[in-house]
């Protein structure tokens, strides 16, 4: 693995992969730097979601490499949720899975607070709106507080109050030296972001 610059946490070098003989990225380079909010926007068909999948490890590029430095949550667009499981149970399981159960202060009810869910604590998943179950599933990325958070379609079933408590994360994490890698097919709050990029036909190129 590459040297990577000190405040780099996400480099992306070359990144070129096809379907059989459909291309659907075409040499892709960019990089997310410590403190900073990235967003790649982008419409279905364009290449987006096989760079996601690149990136988190899911997928193997035909050409390039991508290189990370910290800790990484990645937030998905389809629900990783337990139907059966209280969001209790969920933020306790995931706790146990990262290592941090016995903190002081918990991370885990730190995350009740700031995503409001003192109130369905107790509740399945099963019994939460959609709205809720997409705020859980962002709280489970964020519960380890990663150095680099990869969102896809954060915002999508979000009513407008958690919309809101999610930009002042992303501000917060971003004082706190933290960065987020925001993947969507639109931008409505702009100038929250450090870098925009358009991708289109597997091409990535600054908005």
């Amino acid at each position: 693995m590459k040297e990577m610059m000190r405040d780099t946490l996400l480099q992306v070098r070359g990144v070129s992969h096809a379907y059989g003989k459909h291309r659907v990225l075409s040499d892709v380079t960019f990089g997310v730097h410590r403190g900073q909010v990235v967003g790649i926007i982008g419409e279905n068909g364009s290449g987006k979601s096989t760079l996601l999948k690149i990136i988190v490890g899911w997928l193997r590029p035909d050409r390039g490499e991508v290189v990370t430095e910290g800790r990484m949550g990645y937030c998905p667009q389809d629900l990783l949720l337990y139907e059966r499981l209280t969001v209790g149970e969920h933020i306790r399981l995931f706790a146990a899975a990262y290592g941090i159960n016995g903190k002081n202060p918990s991370p885990a009810e730190d995350l009740l607070g700031v995503f409001q869910f003192q109130q369905c604590e107790g509740k399945r998943v099963s019994e939460l709106s959609g709205g809720m179950q997409q705020r859980l599933n962002l709280s489970l990325a964020v519960l380890h507080s990663p150095h680099l958070l990869i969102l896809d379609e954060p915002c999508s079933g979000l009513d407008y109050g958690s919309y809101r408590r999610f930009w002042q994360y992303a501000q917060e994490a971003r004082e706190a030296g933290r960065s987020l890698l925001i993947v969507s097919h639109l931008a409505y709050e702009r100038s929250q972001f450090d870098v925009l990029y358009t991708i289109e036909d597997g091409s990535l190129q600054c908005a």
